[in-house]
């Protein structure tokens, strides 16, 4: 069975790229769940490598990881308020049948759910989500506007500015690194280096 047929996989990355599409027109808000999904991605193949998986186990995993990566934030271009973001969007996602740790991980980044963050998906996210969107903007500043021009020492620096991308909350990448237990700066250019790779489909 190919992990990219719809028909006998229905949970897919595919899948969920779809349904992001379906429920936000924004290009800003499809490259960040983009940015996410790469970053979270590269979490789970590590907790992959940690956990020792291979074959359908694995691939599997990493397939939950990019699809949480993506739908984190797909309900909020309709529904951008607190009393309705990630709520309305984990319902549907419950109506449609995603697994419960994919849903949870979603409700969890959000701090004011009040749900807790206890699996490694759901810490990771939550690790993940702030920083991928901090990592662009501090690319949007550079001359080429890319991130080969991002450095982790630039990026601390900017960490500081509390002027610089203000939508974005430092203590919430900074709580998320130490609920997954690593090294803030580890994180920083983990992610950094992940987003990197794939610069090309972020237009960075």
């Amino acid at each position: 069975m190919s992990p990219e047929d719809p028909a006998q996989s229905p949970f897919t990355r595919q899948q969920a790229w779809q349904l992001l599409t379906q429920w936000t027109q924004s290009e800003s808000l499809r490259k960040h769940a983009l940015a996410v999904e790469i970053c979270l991605s590269a979490c789970g193949r590590a907790e992959a490598d940690r956990l020792a998986l291979s074959g359908p186990d694995r691939d599997a995993f990493l397939e939950l990881y990019a699809a949480t990566g993506l739908l984190h934030d797909f309900d909020y271009e309709r529904h951008p308020t607190p009393e309705e973001h990630p709520f309305v969007g984990v319902r549907e996602l419950e109506r449609l049948g995603w697994p419960e740790p994919l849903r949870t991980a979603i409700l969890g980044h959000a701090q004011y759910s009040g749900v807790p963050r206890e699996t490694h998906l759901a810490k990771a996210l939550f690790a993940c989500d702030e920083l991928a969107g901090f990592l662009t903007a501090c690319a949007l500043v550079k001359p080429g506007k890319s991130l080969a021009e991002v450095e982790l020492p630039s990026v601390r620096k900017k960490m500081k500015d509390k002027a610089f991308a203000r939508g974005v909350n430092r203590e919430d990448v900074i709580q998320g690194a130490a609920e997954l237990g690593v090294d803030l700066d580890t994180h920083i250019d983990f992610c950094l280096q992940a987003m990197k790779k794939r610069a090309g489909e972020l237009g960075l």
